[in-house]
């Protein structure tokens, strides 16, 4: 970069310009000025540093999305140490591996979740040090434990770290194909370099107010938090728990005056049908974005009728490049219009090639493999150096192409179309799923003798997932016993639409198990 700086510096530089702004609110819980979030982050930083947390540490956030945990991602961060966010709702197996797996040196968590996460840890290695918060909401829970804290033991005061750019600044787990999540290590210079493509691209002002839909442990997150508050805006926290409540969404928008929405295309498209945004206010609305999934024609031709002044982006880009391409969509929707609208163009901090299956350069109009380079690609996954050298294609000059699996044609005027995947993960609700970790986890049943998971496209839900099961013996689970034990595995998002069991799964000639044939059935 020609200006390196560290992801937290920021916050410093906008609670010194803005000190009095609205930083983070929370709707019905609080909100907190740049000065006051920038001083609470201070001390967590201090904390973290007095308990032994030095630069190139992890540290776990095992947080409801609040106040408290956006200063705790800028307390970790000026500590030196890579924020590693992990979904409260998700099994506690999960997030117990999640947080062994990476070594994590302290965990800023819920009282709450402690005993479950506890044990879990317990059965993998010695527990780091919990700080532990009575709830979340507003910046007072994480006050409190750090007031406590002080009283038993003052933390000193510490410098920022001026993390340098190929430090890590977050590790973020999607799902793993081997039944295990796996973590994408992201650097200061990957998520610096985004934002600022960002703040070129939307021109964002302190007086614009981001919505704040995707959890933490999502990508989407990255564009809310830093972006809004690199430019002194105000970032409107959405709890989990009504993130699917198209009504309410719709009012959010018109009572927090949202200008900068930002959310997976599924949620856009509840909105649509259900939020009745005719009898809303949303002039304040000037940019709509959306990323993580193909985008139904047709909910996106009703979105922008119902509201047609807003700028409309679709941002594509996997995990490891957070977003590498995008595509202006400008209203109206023609009704004439079937399929989805390109991905776009590869944005301006990298640089992509499409190649064929002997990573030779296809022409455009050919189809091939979607590969990217540059500032914003991840360094590799944690712990997992052979997957990392298979995720690139690698130049004679040592360019490291990241491999995205995604089939695109690039049309003649330069945007690229998304055609499928090359492997065995999809996009749900923007989430990135691989079928491979569902059937991980109901193998584990012990009812179950074999289990072949697959998606289909689905004009409402983007993918329908179906799992196929055959059994040990005469005795069957129920949908309901199934259903459950997915919860206690894997997150809400994975657990499959349908199951159905068989006597016996398809094979293929070579003894395989026959997806296609199940997708036929599913």
């Amino acid at each position: 970069m020609s200006n390196p700086r560290p992801l937290h510096q920021f916050l410093c530089d906008t609670a010194a310009l803005h000190p009095s702004h609205t930083a983070v609110v929370e709707p019905g819980r609080g909100l907190i000025s740049y000065v006051a979030l920038d001083e609470l982050s201070d001390r967590l930083r201090d904390r973290l540093v007095a308990i032994g947390v030095r630069p190139g540490d992890r540290v776990g956030i095992y947080l409801r999305k609040s106040i408290d945990a956006v200063a705790a991602i800028y307390g970790i961060l000026k500590a030196g140490a890579a924020y590693v966010p992990v979904d409260p709702d998700a099994p506690p197996a999960r997030n117990a591996y999640i947080m062994h797996n990476c070594a994590v040196r302290a965990v800023v968590m819920e009282r709450r979740l402690e005993d479950r996460f506890s044990t879990e840890f317990f059965a993998l290695g010695e527990l780091p040090p919990l700080l532990l918060l009575d709830g979340t909401g507003g910046g007072g829970p994480l006050a409190r434990m750090l007031d406590e804290a002080d009283a038993q033991r003052p933390a000193a005061v510490t410098k920022n770290a001026m993390s340098p750019p190929e430090d890590l600044a977050y590790i973020l787990y999607t799902s793993g194909s081997t039944g295990k999540p796996k973590g994408v290590m992201l650097s200061h210079e990957n998520a610096v370099s985004f934002v600022d493509w960002c703040s070129a691209v939307f021109e964002p002002q302190p007086d614009d107010r981001f919505s704040s839909h995707a959890p933490l442990h999502f990508d989407l997150s990255i564009l809310d938090i830093h972006v809004a508050l690199k430019h002194g805006a105000t970032l409107v926290l959405i709890p989990e728990e009504r993130g699917k409540d198209a009504l309410h969404l719709a009012r959010l928008i018109s009572e927090e005056r949202i200008s900068i929405w930002y959310s997976a295309p599924s949620i856009l498209s509840l909105m649509a049908q259900f939020g009745d945004l005719h009898s809303q206010d949303c002039s304040s609305l000037r940019l709509v974005l959306f990323a993580g999934e193909v985008f139904p024609v047709k909910h996106l031709r009703t979105l922008c009728s119902q509201l047609p002044e807003p700028r409309y982006f679709n941002l594509y880009g996997p995990t490891e490049t957070n977003v590498c391409t995008y595509y202006e969509v400008v209203p109206p929707v023609s009704d004439e219009r079937t399929s989805p609208y390109p991905i776009g163009k590869v944005c301006e901090h990298l640089r992509g090639k499409v190649v064929d299956e002997h990573n030779a350069p296809v022409k455009p109009g050919e189809e091939g493999e979607l590969c990217i380079t540059g500032s914003g690609v991840m360094q590799g996954y944690w712990s997992l150096p052979e997957r990392s050298a298979e995720s690139f294609l690698v130049d004679n000059d040592g360019t490291r192409w990241y491999r995205t699996g995604d089939i695109v044609v690039e049309a003649a005027d330069g945007n690229h179309i998304y055609r499928g995947r090359r492997d065995r993960m999809v996009k749900r609700r923007g989430y990135r799923v691989e079928l491979g970790e569902i059937e991980a986890g109901l193998y584990q049943h012990p009812l179950v003798k074999e289990v072949a998971v697959v998606a289909v496209p689905d004009a409402e839900a983007g993918v329908r997932i179906s799992a196929f099961l055959s059994s040990k013996g005469t005795d069957k689970a129920s949908l309901i016993e199934l259903k459950r034990f997915c919860a206690e595995r894997i997150p809400l998002y994975m657990i499959p639409d349908h199951f159905k069991w068989l006597d016996a799964l398809p094979k293929t000639s070579t003894d395989k198990t026959d997806y296609q044939r199940l997708k036929e059935l599913g």
